[in-house]
């Protein structure tokens, strides 16, 4: 079931009229990412203030979330002598089937599965699995033999959307809706229920190819959903070319039925079966058009042509089933994607409570925030492109930029300007564009917007390590060569700073260059291709368009939501105890050293690890000193990435292969940082941005066709004995609106054209009738088999769209991670929420690889 994002707060409303002090407390299940870190701090403080009783527990990966099922879960089920209760979600779980994961099963035969559970989903991970979207009801989750028609009109939820007249707590799975599934899972959701309402046939043979199949397909999946979570959505096939000999004749669209995921596809309960008698008031929803499958009544014109024979409506349905199945495996073919950062959602549940505040403001910006820095966009992990005409670099493009304005409205709306303040600001060339460095006052913890430089910590570091470590910035100028070094030395030149001012601690820099330095990176900067590099400035109508958001502690410090991002990130990837506070790589804490050397092949203890951080992270998202105590190792990192990075261009040991290019972390004293998938994944896409920079000024373009080539990254994880291998796409961010309503208007076109067809077949039916009083078993075969191939015409042409538009430039790496390991048997573990992270033992990197390279990894 999904919650549509118009009823927010509906569940959460009844948690508070609901709750008592002997509930079980709300038990919250939290993906190791700061975004998810922030959603879950809003949350923390919503429950606080409604004195509702919580539980935290961080969660690594689909392991851990299969424990967590295990040891947290299931003792909540009435059957097991709980009392039931809620379970959050936060960016977990999105991908895979959920009641199986958490151990949401029936034991017997006719109990409630859910146990009084009730599970709210929210993550911004797509494809979503459909089971837990148009699923989840515990009245469709059990296994009683309930009529269809019964079983759909369950109060409060159609088509598994739920209505305001829904009443919480019976248990189940909820989904947040951010809108995309009302907007964009039409289709899918349409051939779902169809599924869910089909009933099954009893197949006499003819047709156990594709019966059995399908039965082979779910045993699999089944049998292979303990120890590979992601295979409940990645497990499905792609779209095969079997031939159907069940007329004698090749079909026009050659689909298996089992080419769609078995646990994201829906189950009806056990039914009767397919009547095989003429009478069909028992089972009218055989097919979309039941007007002509209906029983005539005697009062009826003998000359109407009689119902379809039984082996007409087995064949009628199969045709259903499979294109049904085809709508499904298309969507999961798709690629992956981000959404709305939960963070965001989060905060949209606090405004609709009215409990808005500055705190949790400035974490729903701090989680929107991170997600750039991970490269997170609408088409999967890569290179965000709206940069390069000098827009925001945030995740979403245009949609992602109306988000962060309706943030900035909310910062002005929290944070009014104080009169008294304006010669202050005068003074100190706020209004002139200087970014703040230090608080208005004492007490001061306002927020304000900024037009932030795309450097990194520019306030915690000097203005020339800042540009140098920049992503944005070294891959632009080529940083890791001497000739790149050269380049930002003369856009200092050419600036008016020495190298000398520029070396300095940028808060101690000439308070003059302050004020001045943004007017000279606009006038200077697009001279070297960097017209992203400052936002513009304000201009009538406009506003601050891609202005960023600081955040003042009184004297005690002033960050931006990206130094906060990039800090927090940092703990959780390498801990705030990784390094010491000097300069040299060689600067390792000893505990880390003794953790190296020992073996972890199952990565239980490094989970442990992580776990850990997670806390210290937790803590330091409302600690400020917590933060300026991590700063070091955030520096340290990023000092890591840009050694790395210049390594592996120097040595020239990136390969281009067919599909991608292909790099190998193996060497060198910071290869222990970049065994964390997040951190590998920052380093991928530093790679990237130079990749592409070279390929734009050797072709005068990206990749092909203007895409940037994908990139495969692996790092060795010595002690597990393993390389951890990521796949960053063609990058891109940017979804065109213009197409999405484009694509209503045609869909609402193709419906109308389907009902002039419809009233054609039946002036074709009326005209048949009139020439004969009956017709054989083929004839209704045929007439049948035309209306099929009508649909199948239409659904074809949604197939195209799905492929062409909908899945265009979208990080196609989890499928293709799967594909490859079917071919060439390698071991490998997915136990990340991530598609594109894998796991891949030594000896086997190899071998993957080439069969990988052979796959299309971007939509």
């Amino acid at each position: 079931m999904f919650l549509p994002r118009s009823l927010i707060s509906h569940l959460y409303q009844h948690l508070i009229r609901t709750h008592h002090a002997l509930a079980p407390p709300v038990l919250i299940l939290v993906a190791l990412e700061p975004d998810a870190l922030c959603a879950c701090r809003i949350l923390t403080a919503l429950l606080k203030r409604d004195y509702i009783a919580h539980k935290i527990q961080p969660v690594s990966g689909y392991g851990d979330l299969s424990l967590a099922g295990e040891n947290l879960v299931r003792p909540m089920k009435t059957e097991n002598g709980g009392t039931g209760g809620v379970v959050v979600c936060l960016g977990v779980g999105g991908l895979v089937d959920l009641a199986a994961v958490l151990g949401l099963q029936a034991a017997e035969e006719g109990d409630d599965p859910s146990g009084g559970v009730e599970i709210w989903l929210i993550d911004a991970r797509r494809p979503w699995n459909l089971g837990n979207v148009f699923g989840g009801n515990p009245a469709d989750m059990t296994v009683a033999e309930v009529d269809g028609d019964q079983r759909s009109r369950e109060p409060g939820v159609i088509n598994g959307r739920l209505q305001p007249s829904y009443k919480p707590g019976q248990g189940g799975i909820i989904v947040y809706d951010d809108g995309d599934i009302e907007e964009d899972l039409t289709a899918e959701r349409e051939a779902y229920c169809e599924l869910v309402q089909m009933p099954q046939i009893e197949d006499d043979g003819e047709y156990s190819d594709s019966s059995g199949a399908e039965s082979e397909s779910a045993q699999q999946e089944t049998d292979g959903r303990s120890s590979k979570k992601r295979k409940s959505w990645s497990d499905r096939v792609g779209i095969g070319d079997e031939s159907d000999t069940e007329s004698g004749r090749p079909r026009q669209r050659r689909r298996s039925s089992s080419d769609y995921s078995a646990s994201s596809s829906p189950r009806r309960p056990r039914h009767q079966g397919l009547s095989l008698n003429p009478d069909l008031d028992s089972n009218p929803r055989v097919g979309h058009d039941t007007s002509s499958l209906s029983p005539r009544s005697p009062g009826q014109s003998p000359t109407l042509p009689k119902p379809p024979s039984p082996r007409a409506l087995r064949r009628i349905l199969i045709r259903l089933r499979r294109k049904h199945h085809s709508v499904l495996s298309a969507y999961y073919a798709l690629g992956s994607s981000y959404s709305e950062p939960i963070s965001s959602i989060l905060y949209s549940l606090a405004e609709d409570l009215g409990r808005e505040d500055n705190d949790l403001l400035w974490h729903a910006i701090v989680g929107v925030t991170s997600l750039e820095l991970y490269g997170r966009s609408m088409t999967g992990v890569g290179i965000s492109s709206s940069s390069e005409a000098g827009g925001s670099a945030g995740w979403g493009g245009q949609r992602g930029e109306k988000l962060r304005q309706v943030l900035r409205d909310e910062v002005r709306r929290l944070n009014p300007p104080d009169p008294h303040d304006a010669s202050r600001e005068l003074e100190r060339g706020e209004v002139s564009g200087v970014i703040p460095t230090t608080a208005r006052s004492p007490t001061d913890t306002s927020i304000r917007l900024s037009p932030e430089p795309r450097f990194l910590l520019i306030r915690h570091w000097s203005l020339y390590d800042s540009m140098l470590h920049s992503p944005y910035l070294s891959a632009r100028l080529h940083i890791w060569s001497d000739v790149g070094r050269k380049r930002l030395h003369k856009l200092l030149a050419k600036m008016g700073v020495s190298l000398s001012q520029c070396k300095q601690s940028y808060t101690h820099m000439d308070m003059d260059l302050k004020r001045s330095l943004r007017q000279r990176l606009l006038t200077y900067a697009p001279m070297y291709g960097l017209d992203g590099l400052v936002p513009p400035a304000p201009g009538a109508g406009r506003g601050k368009e891609g202005w960023g958001f600081v955040r003042s502690w009184g004297w005690k410090a002033c960050l931006s939501a990206t130094d906060v991002g990039v800090i927090v990130g940092s703990i959780l990837e390498v801990g705030k105890s990784g390094v010491y506070t000097g300069d040299s790589a060689r600067s390792w804490d000893q505990g880390r050293k003794v953790k190296i050397d020992l073996i972890d092949e199952d990565g239980k203890a490094e989970g442990e690890e992580w776990v850990r951080r997670f806390w210290e992270a937790y803590d330091a998202l409302e600690n400020v000193e917590a933060l300026k105590l991590a700063l070091p190792t955030a520096q340290h990192l990023h000092r890591a990435i840009l050694r790395t990075g210049t390594s592996l261009i120097e040595k020239r040991q990136i390969r281009h292969l067919q599909s991608f290019h292909m790099a190998i972390v193996k060497e060198g004293p910071d290869v222990p940082l970049f065994t964390h998938p997040s951190a590998l994944t920052k380093l991928a896409l530093w790679v990237g941005e130079a990749i592409a920079e070279q390929e734009r000024e050797q072709r005068g373009r990206v990749g092909k066709g203007g895409k940037r080539t994908p990139l495969v990254l692996a790092g060795l994880n010595e002690a597990r004995g393993i390389y951890v291998v990521v796949g960053t796409g063609g990058g891109g961010g940017v979804v065109d609106f213009v197409a999405r309503q484009k694509r209503k208007e045609r869909d609402e076109a193709k419906v109308k054209m389907r009902e002039v067809k419809k009233a054609q077949r039946e002036r074709k039916r009326r005209e048949r009738a009139s020439q004969t009083e009956g017709g054989d078993e083929d004839d209704e075969g045929d007439e049948s088999e035309e209306e099929e191939e009508d649909d199948d015409d239409d659904s074809g042409d949604d197939d195209n769209y799905n492929t062409e538009d909908r899945g265009k430039g979208r990080n196609r790496f989890g499928n293709a991670f799967q594909e490859a390991v079917d071919e060439t048997n390698a071991r490998i573990r997915t136990d990340s929420f991530e598609h594109c992270v894998v796991e891949v033992k030594k000896e086997d990197l190899s071998g993957f690889l080439e069969s990988l390279s052979m796959k299309i990894v971007v939509g």
